[in-house]
């Protein structure tokens, strides 16, 4: 065999290996349910966020500690302590994925992502709203 043959051989491999890896470690979408079940993996958990209860969130303190409670497309609530700093518009999110473990009663959320109601309307809803608001 060429030289060629055996680096390309090697490459192809490592490809492979790290493809595998990264499938491996790769979370997947769950409840809160199945998160407790499994508190040491880490999974994407959706669901809308109860506005009712308080978000804890206070920069003089620890500006990297953002807590809520969210309720999953299951119905279970729990208390989510996000590792980072507060998303702008979070209050106006309608539904959001939370990345992360569960350690002990709370969800410790490594990752947040938002569907923010704004982003997604029509535009002449959007005039309406700018209109109502002047």
């Amino acid at each position: 065999m060429k030289r060629i043959h055996i680096i390309g051989i090697v490459v192809i491999a490592l490809a492979i290996g790290a493809i595998l890896t990264t499938v491996a470690d790769s979370s997947t979408y769950a409840s809160f349910k199945t998160s407790v079940e499994n508190p040491g993996k880490e999974y994407h958990v959706v669901g809308r966020v109860n506005k009712e209860k308080p978000f804890e969130y206070n920069p003089e303190v620890n500006a990297n500690l953002f807590s809520f409670y969210l309720k999953d497309n299951d119905g279970q609530e729990r208390k989510i302590n996000f590792n980072g700093t507060k998303p702008n518009d979070f209050e106006r999110s309608e539904q959001i994925v939370i990345i992360g473990k569960m350690k002990g009663e709370t969800f410790e959320a490594s990752g947040i992502l938002m569907k923010c109601p704004s982003k997604y309307a029509n535009p002449e809803e959007q005039r309406k709203e700018l209109k109502q608001g002047a």
